[in-house]
């Protein structure tokens, strides 16, 4: 398939609903509201194909950026790639969920993270945190360093009241990751979520709501997920 015959199917796809479900979300057009599940047919028509990826991504339509992770190769981006991902992704539906989950299939993942999470930019902080959350929940533990995660966890502790809005999102979502799917620091991450405690974060310019990554740690070992691990990142 090429480039104008994977934005027909998608058009194709679109749901009004959909659509508005996104745009209240913070998407804007261009986009057609395909659901996520119904790409995965197309995918098997395309395969893994880099450079129709970058076209689609480079549309700026949320639907064709959503797919351009989809087949994209992680393996194949360099540092500038994702630099260019990020800088389209213009609300937190493109840089958490198609540019961090792209990024945590690349062997730079954390490299590039790194540098995201030490940007001081609302999104990029948020990929990053939220790349981390990826990777942990995918990856042997033995792939990462006890010392860089118990002192991100610290970071987290003495940052995330002050962080950029959709940062705290992904910052305690990593709380939660470790604490489930990072056993060497599972104690760690419940006393750091303990430390934080709820953390408040805006729904509207009207009302705000409160996270709590202790209660969501706490649910999981309840439920005996300790040492989750999700077999992909991609669907």
């Amino acid at each position: 398939m090429d480039f104008e015959m994977v934005m027909q199917e998608l058009e194709d796809l679109g749901k009004e609903r959909t659509k508005k479900i996104y745009q209240s979300n913070g998407a804007h057009e261009p986009l057609f509201g395909v659901a996520t599940g119904q790409m995965k047919p197309i995918f098997r028509k395309t395969k893994i194909n880099q450079a129709l990826a970058e076209q689609l991504y480079a549309t700026g339509n949320y639907d064709a950026m959503y797919f351009a992770g989809i087949i994209a190769d992680p393996k194949a981006m360099t540092v500038a790639d994702f630099e260019r991902w990020i800088d389209g992704a213009y609300f937190y539906m493109l840089s958490d969920f198609v540019v961090a989950v792209t990024l945590a299939e690349a062997d730079i993942a954390q490299e590039v993270a790194d540098i995201w999470i030490a940007s001081g930019d609302e999104l990029r902080m948020s990929a990053g945190w939220s790349c981390y959350c990826w990777l942990l929940g995918n990856r042997p533990d033995a792939e990462f360093s006890e010392s860089k995660i118990a002192n991100m966890l610290d970071l987290v502790k003495n940052t995330i009241h002050d962080a950029p809005e959709r940062a705290k999102y992904a910052m305690n979502n990593f709380i939660y990751t470790v604490g489930v799917s990072y056993v060497p620091l599972h104690d760690k991450a419940i006393e750091t979520a303990k430390a934080v405690g709820p953390v408040e974060v805006d729904v509207d310019k009207k009302k705000s709501k409160f996270l709590n990554a202790s209660e969501r740690i706490q649910t999981a070992v309840d439920k005996g997920q300790t040492g989750f691990k999700r077999k992909h990142v991609r669907c």
